[in-house]
Formats: C-alpha cells, sequence, structure tokens
C-alpha cells in the first residue's frame, strides 16, 4: 500500500514537472530560460529628472533582466536597469513618467509589479 501511494505522488510530481517544463518551451512563462544576456543599454538625452525603483517578481535570470529591461525601454524618455539579486529595476527618467505607464510597459509579461517609489 505505501508502495503505491509513493508512486502516486512520484507520478503526480511528474506530471506537473513536464507540464511545466512544456509551457516554459512553448513560451508561455515569465522565464525564457539561460544565463546572461547582453543587451544594448538605451541612452537618455537630456537631464534625468527623477528616478524610480520598481520591484518585481518572476525575474530568475539574463534573459528575464533583459526582456524586463527592453519592455521598460519602450517608454518614451525612461531606462531601465535590473539587478536580479534585489528583484528591482531601476529607472532613470528625462520627463514624469506614471507608475501606469510602468505597468502598461510590463503587462502580459509574466513578471509582477509589486511596489514602485522613487529613489531618495
Amino acid at each position: 500500500m505505501a508502495t503505491a501511494i509513493v508512486g502516486i505522488v512520484v507520478l503526480v510530481a511528474l506530471f506537473f514537472a513536464v507540464k511545466g517544463v512544456l509551457k516554459h518551451f512553448r513560451g508561455e512563462s515569465s522565464c525564457c530560460g539561460g544565463g546572461d544576456v547582453k543587451v544594448p543599454k538605451k541612452k537618455l538625452t537630456g537631464t534625468i529628472v527623477a528616478t524610480k525603483v520598481v520591484d518585481i517578481e518572476g525575474m530568475t535570470c539574463g534573459h528575464c533582466k533583459a526582456r524586463v529591461e527592453q519592455a521598460l525601454d519602450t517608454i518614451d524618455g525612461a531606462a531601465a536597469e535590473v539587478n536580479l539579486h534585489r528583484n528591482h529595476a531601476i529607472v532613470k527618467m528625462t520627463r514624469e513618467v506614471s507608475d501606469d505607464e510602468i505597468r502598461r510597459a510590463l503587462a502580459g509579461s509574466g513578471y509582477t509589479i509589486t511596489g514602485i517609489h522613487i529613489k531618495d
């Protein structure tokens, strides 16, 4: 009886593992897999008027870092740099960028913004 229960538990765990791997390979998970990726840094022209710290959950690797930086860099007048170890992005701005603009830039990416605040 105990062997059957252990076998069922192993099969259930294996099912969820395979399901997660398939989701990952189809590109449906937030992480696109892998290590460091070099992304050209966005250069801002003009005076930096504000800097915001965006707390983000779900980033696990260099590809995640690159995807978040690229998404935030699409905001006109803003450039981002992600710190994976601190789970946040530093967004420098040459114009006032609303929190809603930042949230929209990452919408649908699979990452979760847990907070946005002005950097002191």
